[in-house]
């Protein structure tokens, strides 16, 4: 479709809701997190929200789901308002090419993450945040930053996910004292790793999830409240890096299929930024290889191809 042409977006989701039938349960819930690992992997959801206000939902939109990862973009807009350019001295901008949780590279690279989007450059971005606030304050802020944005107070945080996430992030402790030891972590290493494991387990619908992530279709302006909720620069920064950075090692390839800034999470969500018209949210559990959600990024493609939205 001509990017000029108005889509018939009811049509649309309702198409891609009806095709993503025969795509579900594929991939593989994240197991290695005990929370996760007994979610549906049948679930799908999408929601649109438009700049109109107009929000377009099919499937299971309104379910709750842990966000994991796709809170990185947000904990990164704070961090970014709070410290300005300041943060990259500490933080790469480039793509990984390696595993969201690569121990390896961090050390090739002498503590100093290859992007915020990776586990050990959102450890370094939650520090940055944190300052010298308490766990506490810093998770309390976060969740009241995200009810904001989604427009309910309904969002809050999985203990359950929690829990699981401290008793099994092995691999995120490892980073964390690596990047302490380096001199990249300023807060004790235990009060950051709260922080971080609870930010993953906030509890989003992809209603909620659209809604929030709306001022980053629109240079940092909430379109609908009229809120400036960060500035152009720190939105356009966002996006760049969520295109480029935003799906870990195969974030190639998920540019090259949808052609929109997008970020996943290992809870099978994935936020994609329509700059000028929408954000969107799809949901669907089960992963690919690449910690993706499988059914998700092929219903952003199909999304993409039809509206005509491709950034590319």
């Amino acid at each position: 479709m001509d990017g000029n042409e108005t889509p018939d977006l009811d049509a649309i989701i309702a198409t891609i809701a009806d095709e993503m039938l025969s795509y579900q349960g594929c991939g593989k819930v994240a197991d290695y997190i005990p929370a996760l690992a007994r979610v549906d992997p049948r679930h799908f959801g999408i929601a649109v929200t438009l700049f109109d206000g107009r929000v377009l939902v099919a499937g299971h939109a309104d379910v709750p789901f842990s966000v994991q990862s796709v809170s990185k973009i947000f904990v990164l807009v704070l961090a970014l308002e709070k410290r300005g350019a300041q943060l990259w001295q500490r933080i790469g901008r480039e793509p990984s090419g390696s595993r969201f949780n690569s121990i390896v590279q961090l050390e090739n690279e002498k503590g100093i993450p290859r992007n915020p989007l990776i586990n050990a450059g959102a450890l370094v971005t939650t520090d940055a945040l944190m300052g010298v606030d308490d766990p506490v304050a810093t998770i309390a802020h976060i969740t009241g930053f995200m009810r904001e944005l989604a427009h309910d107070h309904q969002v809050g945080i999985d203990p359950e996910v929690a829990r699981s996430e401290a008793e099994t992030g092995y691999r995120n402790a490892s980073l964390a004292n690596f990047l302490r030891a380096n001199g990249n972590l300023d807060a004790p290493v235990e009060d950051v790793l709260n922080v971080y494991f609870h930010q993953c387990a906030l509890s989003m619908t992809c209603r909620q999830l659209a809604r929030a992530g709306l001022f980053l279709a629109n240079h940092g302006v909430d379109p609908l409240s009229g809120r400036t909720v960060c500035s152009p620069d720190t939105a356009r920064a966002v996006n760049a890096l969520m295109i480029t950075c935003g799906h870990y090692d195969a974030s190639g390839d998920f540019t090259y299929r949808v052609g929109l800034p997008g970020k996943s999470g290992v809870g099978g969500g994935i936020l994609a930024i329509a700059p000028g018209r929408a954000a969107i949210t799809v949901w669907s559990p089960g992963l690919n290889a690449a910690g993706n959600s499988e059914v998700g990024a092929l219903a952003l493609e199909r999304l993409a191809a039809m509206t005509g939205w491709s950034v590319l």
